[in-house]
């Protein structure tokens, strides 16, 4: 695994300062984890103070170490201190992690940091799956981890675990990997999700209703581009294969455009809606674009009237330009094409001021 720069790791949420824990945090680390409040679920796994300083120096150590670990979260509003979330290696995985003061429960907090986490890891930390441990009856935290985009993914016995109890719950992310070509099954597979997804009203190059067969002619035309080496095919799969989410990067024929890719036909099993996977299938996406060799920008663009613009800004993307009216959908709806762009090094754009 890469060791990242801390604050190359450090980040804000729409509500929430995530940053690396510090000296001066000991005091509310130890006050956090010595809360009888928060064990209801575990009463036994509750540590006294030199167990939860070892805790402590041991996440200190990871951010030391490999440049990430779990965050101190702080209230960007009040500069409050309300819990630590986010992910550290244990042994083959990340262990995704959170822990609120009790009065910050039900602000939904728990769910936006890791959501971000479980991004973060996807895009920066690929060589190690992401995983919770959860007692079943946190019916509470498994919403969090189910919200993150984490799916079950069997039982395991944790050492916090008594041995009257039934085992926890282990959920683990999906993974976004490239195809370089496709067999029937996986072809049948995708085309399946791409009729729903249309069907369901997404933007990925047809009205909905449009035939399968339509749909496979298309197929085919991302097929010649990947044989050509142009394009690369990014599968986003759940712990047991199911195909949760697929996506292109293009490459342009033109030498000036050699360190550019262009994104095409972005989708996510509806099904699944709120589940965090468009984040994740974009994070998953930008680390496919940064293995590519020279490759340093990348740029889609997308029709407006479909709600997708703050989505990819979040997602890192400035917009860049539009076209009014370019695309019609339909005799008397016109739409604009927008275009967006991100740099994957996540450092600002900057126009070189020619004309």
């Amino acid at each position: 695994m890469n060791t990242l720069s801390t604050s190359a790791f450090e980040t804000t949420t729409d509500r929430l300062v995530l940053r690396r824990p510090r000296r001066g945090d000991l005091d509310f680390v130890l006050a956090l984890h010595a809360d009888p409040r928060l064990y209801t679920h575990a009463p036994h796994a509750r540590r006294d103070d030199a167990a939860n300083a070892a805790f402590a120096e041991a996440v200190d150590r990871h951010w030391d170490d490999l440049g990430f670990g779990y965050w101190l979260v702080e209230d960007r509003s009040t500069g409050e201190r309300v819990g630590m979330a986010g992910v550290r290696r244990v042994e083959d995985h990340l262990n995704l992690y959170y822990r609120f003061v009790l009065e910050a429960h039900g602000h939904g907090y728990a769910r936006e940091v890791a959501r971000e986490a479980v991004v973060l890891a996807t895009e920066w930390l690929p060589d190690l799956p992401v995983r919770a441990v959860v007692r079943p009856d946190h019916a509470a935290s498994l919403r969090v981890a189910d919200a993150a985009g984490l799916f079950r993914a069997g039982t395991v016995r944790h050492p916090d675990d008594r041995p009257d109890e039934a085992p926890s719950v282990l959920l683990e992310a999906p993974r976004v990997d490239s195809l370089e070509r496709l067999d029937d099954p996986a072809r049948q597979e995708l085309l399946d999700l791409w009729c729903r997804v249309n069907d369901a009203g997404g933007a990925v190059g047809f009205r909905p209703g449009a035939a399968r067969e339509e749909v496979a002619v298309a197929l085919a035309r991302h097929e010649e581009q990947m044989a050509d080496g142009l394009a690369t095919l990014g599968a986003m799969r759940a712990p047991d294969g199911r195909l949760l989410g697929l996506a292109w990067w293009v490459a342009s024929p033109t030498p000036l455009l050699a360190h550019a890719l262009w994104l095409y036909r972005v989708m996510v099993d509806p099904d699944l809606r709120g589940r965090n996977l468009g984040r994740l299938l974009m994070a998953g996406m930008h680390r496919l674009a940064r293995e590519t060799d020279g490759v340093e920008m990348v740029t889609l663009d997308y029709r407006s009237g479909t709600g997708v613009g703050s989505f990819y800004t979040r997602c890192g993307y400035t917009e860049v330009g539009r076209v009014p009216g370019a695309i019609r959908v339909a005799p008397g709806d016109d739409r604009d094409d927008v275009l967006m762009t991100r740099r994957l090094d996540g450092r600002p754009l900057v126009a070189d001021g020619r004309t």
